[in-house]
């Protein structure tokens, strides 16, 4: 899109600068960890399998090197490129490299909810099977794999639904999932260093090349070859099959946008707590395996490692059970989430890769009531789901093809970034070390040298790995050959619509403001979104004078940090065909009330709290919205009065008007502090208290407010008591039994 003035074009104000509240790198961590400690529940058992008992040396040694590939994705964070994944490969490698690397990265997408359904299914069955021998329950057993292949496909249909209907994840939930996971590591290592201290521990296998047993799966095309008795080449097939211990490490790059400053030193700080995380807990795993489970029994639970390991620790029976049972609910917690990580990573990555121009807009058409990117979705499962009924349940196949896209990504990501290195030398805050200068050309040979072992690893991989390479070459081709047509189809169909996108004039602005957009404070901000549900416009158009109250009509381009959170997107990513649609639609309605509005749009990862951020920057007096087919106008209120509690000291005054759709009924909240609107029968009452005690010695002295102030501060006294539950029961009985029509204008803080 052109920036200059055009005669006619209708002005629409891009906020190029993300709406967000931002988190400490804690919680980033939370957030990166919540994915890649998924992997400690099944990386061990796949390792050993393939590699033997040498697999923990292997396990750790990857785990040590994962901190040299945060250095690339802390490299990548500081360059100012603007654009999704797939425009930034494409920068640095070119178009046809850029469509591998996203067609790998989508394998690696829509392996990451199969693999860990399928592990959290394994752990589920292992616990019923364990709890049927000990309790002698002669039903209560279930084939492991087919129930955890079915475990699996179950929780993928719950979160299909959940993000079709739209769904938010917050750090806050991240934050709770790692702390109960927090408190299991520490009693699985407490406890482990008790057993081994009690009854010794299995010795160890030093990880030389007499003591790599490689399975005959794990060789692959180098089997009965002379490749795997070189040292050099043994050591990468095992570092190979190990490989799946820093998977979900790409995550540290999609939380980048969230951190708060410092940005970098912070997600400095979060890579190393999530290396000291991992260290502790995924590698450690492995060789407490190892050193605890005897080598005959160990093999009927590799695919249930910890799981095993609780039950070969010291204690009573029912003691082991009770923290079997600790582990599953808390690799259920890990591995479900990372399922939905999965659905919501590839749904932002093919919508960004959509923003590109590389995917037909049809994707990305909104669900026609949740407004939600379905298509995409209903992708993204489909292929997810085929996925659990071919592995049925073989946590060894997934992860061995799961291998195939984890290494190919961020071989691709350290290659792109090494070539930038030479193309935008300048554009960057952080380099990864060991660089040196030759005649005033920069050797970076740090970069250089994990790039080169990334590409080593998925050489090894494609040679040892045959189900994984043909299942993610031919995934890669199909893929491939999808977005180049695409993009040539787009790239004609786009030719023809450029005089519809010219009607609209974008004026790109990095910071928001009441001054920098030029409407007067005390404005009304309407959300829109939906071309077809604008109700609440036409009801704001006809009932406001524009010459006293400005009108800004607000559109947020929701977008995810998977594909795109660490740079910026581009103008014509946040500004496109949607809003487009909808802003035609806008200009009508405006047109035909002859009234003035004001374009914007503004990128965010949660609506409602874009929504919240501008209209404090613009310093609205009133937020308008439709009702949501997702949420009850209370539901709506609460959510949207939790988002005003967030922002920064001092908060503005505002009010939140929900309007329904037949333009009449329409619910008002209050946000933040604010007089209560009081029920007759409570002011009543208040008045017969207060002429009570007036008679009983303050007298004229007593006013109306100072019975509400008693009641307000015996209440807290007694919330914060040992009568907190009858309060609480009260609070609960008075809401179950109000007549509170939500068409009565309730009002609402953070709850109604």
């Amino acid at each position: 899109m052109t920036l200059e003035e055009r005669p006619g074009a209708v002005k629409v104000v891009v906020a190029t600068t993300v709406m967000l509240s931002f988190i400490s790198f804690w919680r980033a961590a939370a957030i990166v960890l919540a994915d890649m400690a998924s992997s400690a529940y099944y990386v061990g058992g796949i390792a050993e399998t393939a590699i033997g008992r040498a697999a923990p040396w292997f396990i750790l040694a990857i785990m040590l090197f994962s901190y040299a590939v945060r250095a690339i994705y802390i490299e990548s964070c500081s360059m100012f490129v603007r654009g999704g994944v797939y425009r930034v490969v494409h920068e640095a490698l070119g178009g046809t490299l850029a469509k591998f690397s996203v067609s790998a990265l989508m394998f690696d997408y829509v392996l990451t909810g199969p693999i860990s359904g399928v592990s959290a299914g394994l752990y589920l069955g292992g616990l019923i099977n364990e709890m049927g021998d000990k309790f002698h329950i002669a039903g209560m057993h279930v084939n492991a794999q087919y129930f955890a292949a079915l475990f699996a496909a179950a929780v993928t249909l719950y979160f299909w639904r959940k993000n079709i209907i739209g769904i938010h994840e917050s750090s806050e939930k991240a934050l709770r999932i790692m702390q109960i996971t927090t408190v299991m590591v520490v009693i699985l290592i407490v406890w482990c260093l008790a057993t081994i201290a009690k009854k010794g521990a299995y010795p160890l296998t030093p990880p030389i090349p007499s003591n790599l047993h490689f399975s005959d799966d794990a060789l692959g095309w180098l089997k009965g070859t002379v490749g795997p008795s070189i040292t050099v080449i043994a050591v990468l097939i095992g570092l190979g099959h190990s490989l799946l211990a820093m998977s979900g490490f790409e995550t540290l790059a999609q939380v980048y946008r969230e951190v708060a400053h410092p940005k970098l030193k912070n997600l400095e700080r979060a890579g190393f707590v999530i290396i000291i995380y991992s260290l502790m807990f995924t590698s450690l795993v492995s060789f407490f395996a190892v050193m605890i489970i005897p080598d005959a029994d160990r093999k009927n639970f590799l695919d249930n490692l910890i799981g095993g390991i609780s039950m070969y620790l010291i204690g009573p029976v029912s003691l082991r059970l009770l923290f079997h049972g600790l582990v599953v609910l808390v690799g259920t917690l890990i591995l479900a989430g990372a399922v939905n990580t999965a659905i919501i990573g590839s749904n932002g990555v093919l919508n960004r890769v959509a923003e590109d121009g590389v995917l037909p807009d049809w994707f990305r058409h909104p669900h026609h009531k949740f407004g939600t990117t379905s298509r995409l979705i209903n992708l993204v499962v489909v292929l997810q789901l085929i996925t659990i009924l071919i592995s049925r349940g073989d946590i060894y196949v997934l992860g061995e093809a799961y291998a195939f896209g984890v290494v190919w990504s961020f071989a691709m990501k350290a290659l792109s970034v090494l070539v930038l290195r030479y193309k935008q030398p300048e554009n960057r805050e952080w380099k990864v070390p060991l660089n040196f200068h030759i005649r005033g050309v920069e050797i970076p040979v740090g970069l250089a040298l994990i790039t080169f072992t990334l590409f080593a690893l998925a050489t090894v991989n494609v040679l040892t790995k045959k189900v994984a390479t043909i299942s993610g070459v031919t995934f890669t081709i199909i893929f491939f050959i999808v977005f180049e047509l695409s993009e040539q189809y787009n790239r004609k169909r786009r030719s023809g619509q450029k005089q519809e996108v010219e009607k609209f004039r974008v004026d790109a602005r990095p910071d928001l403001s009441a001054e920098t957009v030029r409407v007067r404070p005390g404005n009304v901000l309407v959300a829109v979104r939906n071309p077809n549900r604008l109700q609440h416009l036409a009801r704001i158009l006809r009932k406001t004078d524009t010459r006293k109250l400005d009108i800004v009509v607000l559109s947020v381009r929701q977008v995810s940090p998977a594909g795109s959170g660490e740079h910026p997107l581009g103008t014509d990513q946040i500004f496109s065909d949607d809003e487009t649609t909808v802003f035609t639609r806008v200009v009508a309605l405006a047109e035909k009330a002859g009234k003035h509005v004001e374009l914007m749009v503004v990128p965010g990862t949660d609506p409602y709290e874009a929504v919240v951020q501008t209209a404090a920057r613009l310093h609205s007096s009133r937020i308008v919205m439709g009702l949501s087919p997702k949420l009850s106008a209370s539901e709506q209120g609460e959510l949207v009065g939790r988002y005003w509690e967030k922002l920064p000291e001092p908060r503005p005054s505002l009010s939140l008007e929900l309007v329904l759709e037949n333009q009449k009924d329409v619910v008002f909240y209050n946000l933040g502090p604010h007089p209560p609107r009081l029920w007759p029968e409570d002011i009543d009452l208040v008045h017969r208290l207060w002429l009570e005690l007036s008679a009983r010695g303050p007298g004229h002295k007593l006013h109306h407010r100072d019975i509400v102030g008693v009641a307000l501060r015996r209440m807290n006294e007694e919330l914060h008591s040992d009568r907190s539950p009858e309060v609480v029961e009260d609070v609960l009985r008075e809401v179950a039994g109000g007549n509170h029509a939500e068409d009565s204008k309730p009002e609402s803080s953070v709850v109604q």
